[in-house]
């Protein structure tokens, strides 16, 4: 690849993109996530934050010579196309993301991969994960992603592993976007947050949520309104976070008695929002359901916060 390298991570609130020159990042930009629910919308936001950034970076078009994108749902890496991305309007079912992707843009070439992955790599080259070589990447947001690095390379399995969102804590549980019940993602994603809510406060459940969401202008509980009611000791907000360590507890310490691994970095808008305090809730859960408990992995917060999944994006681009 020759010189700049643009990552774009693809959430389902928001689109965050980097710029990297010499594995360094030079400019940034955020937009919202088009919620239309046709693919051709979420392709030219794709599209118009690559060509913002570079802007931004003061970099000519002629000197872009990658693009890397981190989607959700399932990748075929070889294809660059994504199916099953349930929290994105839009890609629920096969959408060719890169194709799309790199004709918009002239013709770049466009390297897509899941966001989680992406997510554990950024980390693992330029964050928190640069001393090990073994790592689970567990991202706490929309939903909940997980990405390996095992020996010092992405493991990728047949194109879907990593998927901790979908690991499940409760038989029948509560229902997930994915169609089935009982995942991880239900308890511990913002989505499941916001299902739940929902249904306790129309059961009569007293909470500050929906006020705070209205007193800050969203039509959605965000990971932000959710950090400021547990500010508040909001009962609600502090019962879903015991739940969601809970059950990121369980799944952290079954991966961590089949892998063995050196670390465990966890991110995402809702993990960075809620912060040590959560971490140190999750490490109580999981600790003691290691099967070895003298020499428990390395627990550590993302080092890049919201950056990792654009900057791993860049870096599978060649950035």
């Amino acid at each position: 690849m020759t010189g700049v390298t643009v990552g774009v991570d693809l959430g389902g609130t928001k689109i965050q993109a980097v710029v990297i020159r010499d594995q360094a990042v030079v400019a940034t930009s955020r937009a919202r996530t088009p919620r239309s629910g046709d693919p051709a919308d979420v392709i030219a936001a794709l599209a118009a934050s690559a060509t913002r950034t570079v802007e931004e970076a003061g970099v000519s078009a002629d000197e872009l010579g990658a693009v890397g994108v981190g989607a959700p749902g399932a990748v075929d890496v070889v294809a660059g196309v994504v199916v099953g991305a349930a929290n994105v309007p839009g890609l629920e079912d096969r959408v060719e993301v890169g194709p799309l992707l790199s004709s918009a843009l002239g013709g770049v070439p466009v390297v897509v991969a899941n966001d989680a992955d992406a997510s554990v790599v950024g980390e693992h080259r330029r964050g928190a994960g640069m001393p090990y070589r073994n790592l689970l990447g567990v991202w706490v947001g929309t939903g909940v992603g997980g990405g390996l690095i095992l020996e010092g390379e992405l493991w990728r399995g047949r194109g879907a592993a990593g998927e901790l969102g979908h690991v499940v804590v409760e038989a029948d549980g509560r229902p997930c976007t994915c169609g089935r019940r009982g995942c991880l993602e239900a308890y511990s994603g913002r989505v499941g947050w916001e299902r739940r809510t929902r249904k306790l406060v129309k059961e009569g459940q007293k909470t500050r949520l929906l006020k705070i969401m209205e007193e800050r202008g969203s039509d959605r509980l965000t990971s932000g309104v959710y950090a400021r009611a547990i500010e508040e000791r909001d009962h609600l907000a502090c019962k879903l976070v015991d739940e969601a360590a809970w059950a990121l507890g369980i799944v952290l310490a079954s991966v961590q008695n089949l892998l063995d691994l050196e670390a465990i970095v966890v991110g995402g808008g809702l993990g960075d929002r809620l912060g040590q305090p959560f971490l140190d809730q999750v490490v109580g859960e999981m600790t003691p359901r290691l099967f070895v408990r003298r020499d428990p992995p390395a627990v550590l917060p993302s080092e890049l916060h919201d950056l990792a999944g654009a900057v791993g994006a860049a870096v599978l681009a060649g950035g």
